[in-house]
């Protein structure tokens, strides 16, 4: 009985929990058995909150009891991202400097999934602040792709990928700078949303690069990622960049996928040197499916896009020096040093240099350069310079289509290690993905089918205008549907048991 529980989609898993027919109890202990059966191996989750899961889930169960009514998903279980502060429960950040941290209040994204009632089953792993493509840079430790453990399951939500896709989980919540939702999404054969620059708050989520993050839902089908979608986004006065506009209908917008008459743009410089031919092939394979149902395929040309990780790799960096202050070793997190013969900055520099990993460091160094005097307008201010230039490129193809589609990643998932000592590399992993955040505009990322050459996932990214996200889950079912349609069953199907 559990094996058929978490093979369930949200939406099945709601209206059962809502019918009777399942107790929000049963699902989640069949989660959280299916969790201690695999995690060992897969390495998804920093803590599993068992108590709390349970009595959430016998709240909701209480609640139909008495006849009353229960939300879109209700007694869902959820694996959430380990950046999003959690009220008694640790969150790391995938950082030993914030090792044992108890939060003393929740997330805004937190409590409204609370206030759903969708059950929180613990924290996932990710990149140490979110600085990483692969979940290799975590403080605790790697994880695994359940399509090949030896391969990353992308990053910096990695954790959160790897949950869906080992049935740990059927909702996940990641957060996205340069594509930290939708890599991890293409690489396991999942469904990941980046909504438009704030859409979802981020109050209490641990900040890396302020004007980039973005909090997202993660599933395993595009009407899953759309539930989520419209219980984590709206208005939040706490945070003061979180859009004052109504949420767009996506769970309507997924219902009715749809892209005919709709036109489609394909940019010239999502192609090319560095791209496997195993995914350049399934991702020309969707644009032709996208026009067999009814779209119009239309080139585009947007040549800043060239200059967006170069000016991505200035502006973040630069925001995490500043965010990253904070982590002094005097206020919260771990404290090194402190025996009484070190100085308050002795005490501060001990704790960076034991509590932050290498990777963060690169950054905070990186970016404490590109801000200093007579470099700032050189790196940082030409890096804003470029940004404009790149929402100018977004303004101009958006006035000639709907959406924009491209490869979510030049490549499949490489093998845990493969590019440890290249960070040029790794960040190549972003490619396709940046111009999204530097401009601010919705994005999603779903399966177009398994490249020929090592049979693992390959996504295709669908971009909408900024507060139309609605168009990413119109497109994204259309395609969803004509691809199970194709294959004959969901592409997760096709994933090794483990």
């Amino acid at each position: 009985m559990s094996d058929h529980i978490i093979k369930l989609t949200a939406a099945e898993t709601a209206a059962k929990i809502a019918s009777g027919e399942l107790t929000a109890v049963e699902v989640t202990e069949a989660h959280l058995a299916r969790i201690e059966a695999v995690d060992e191996k897969v390495h998804a989750f920093l803590h599993v909150d068992r108590e709390g899961a349970l009595a959430q889930a016998r709240a909701v169960d209480a609640k139909r009891e008495r006849g009353e009514k229960l939300g879109p998903l209700a007694g869902v279980p959820l694996a959430l991202k380990d950046i999003f502060t959690t009220e008694g429960i640790p969150t790391t950040v995938g950082s030993k400097i914030l090792e044992g941290w108890i939060p003393p209040y929740d997330a805004t994204l937190t409590k409204r999934l609370k206030d759903a009632d969708v059950v929180i089953l613990g924290k996932t792993n990710m990149d140490e602040f979110a600085m990483g493509s692969s979940t290799e840079n975590s403080a605790y430790g790697p994880t695994g792709n359940p399509w090949d453990l030896t391969r990353i399951p992308g990053g910096s939500g990695g954790g959160s990928s790897a949950a869906l896709a080992a049935h740990m989980a059927p909702l996940a919540i990641g957060t996205d700078t340069g594509g930290s939702i939708r890599q991890p999404a293409a690489v396991t054969g999942t469904v990941g949303v980046k909504p438009t620059y704030g859409a979802v708050s981020r109050y209490g989520m641990v900040a890396f690069s302020s004007s980039l993050d973005q909090g997202g839902p993660c599933a395993r089908t595009v009407l899953d990622a759309a539930l989520l979608h419209e219980v984590i986004a709206g208005h939040d006065p706490m945070d003061s960049t979180s859009i004052d506009e109504p949420v767009p209908p996506v769970v309507e917008a997924a219902r009715n996928g749809s892209v005919a008459g709709m036109r489609v743009g394909v940019v010239k410089q999502f192609r090319g040197e560095g791209y496997q031919a195993g995914v350049v092939q399934r991702f020309d394979e969707s644009v032709q499916m996208l026009k067999e149902l009814g779209a119009e395929i239309v080139e585009l040309d947007c040549p800043s896009f060239d200059l967006a990780l170069s000016a991505y790799y200035l502006i973040a960096p630069s925001e995490c020096s500043s965010n990253l202050a904070r982590f002094d070793g005097l206020r919260y997190g771990a404290r090194v040093g402190d025996d009484g013969t070190h100085s308050a900055e002795e005490v501060t520099s001990l704790t960076r240099e034991a509590g932050f990993g290498d990777e963060v460091k690169r950054r905070i160094m990186l970016g404490t350069y590109a801000l200093s005097s007579g470099y700032y307008d050189a790196y940082y201010g030409s890096a804003q310079k470029v940004r404009t230039l790149i929402k100018q490129d977004f303004d101009k193809a958006f006035e000639q289509v709907d959406v924009i589609v491209s490869p979510t990643t030049p490549t499949t998932a490489f093998p845990i290690g493969e590019r440890a000592d290249d960070p040029m590399a790794m960040y190549l992993a972003d490619l396709c993905t940046i111009p999204t955040n530097l401009a601010g505009n919705a994005a999603m990322s779903l399966p177009c089918g398994l490249a020929p050459e090592d049979n693992l996932p390959v996504g295709l990214q669908i971009i909408a205008p900024v507060m139309k996200d609605d168009r990413l889950y119109k497109v994204g079912a259309a395609v969803e549907a004509a691809f199970v349609e194709k294959w004959g069953h969901p592409l997760l199907e096709e994933a090794p048991s483990l």
